[in-house]
């Protein structure tokens, strides 16, 4: 059946031209990359304890940058960093 054929809504029909004018990639090595977002799952489902940090303005605004840039939320990207350089 042709995808066409399917009732889309405004979103799907927007990635549907997306994809078929070749705007989406393949992720390379994907089976890292899904290793990757299942252990920020796994991350940010453990049973966690809220602390306060004082950091600078400049430091919270590149942290922010660079969640936004893994597509996640800063607090969980602050989490995971912390919880590599202990378990480094």
């Amino acid at each position: 059946m042709n995808i066409k054929n399917y009732k889309l809504d405004k979103e799907e029909k927007q990635l549907l031209k997306e994809v078929e004018a070749g705007e989406w990639k393949s992720v390379r090595n994907l089976r890292a990359e899904l290793g990757r977002y299942q252990e920020i799952a796994r991350n940010t489902l453990n049973k966690a304890r809220n602390i306060n940090l004082r950091v600078s303005e400049k430091t919270l605004s590149k942290l922010k940058n660079k969640a936004i840039d893994e597509g996640i939320p800063y607090q969980t990207l602050a989490s995971s960093v912390l919880h590599k350089y202990v378990n480094a």
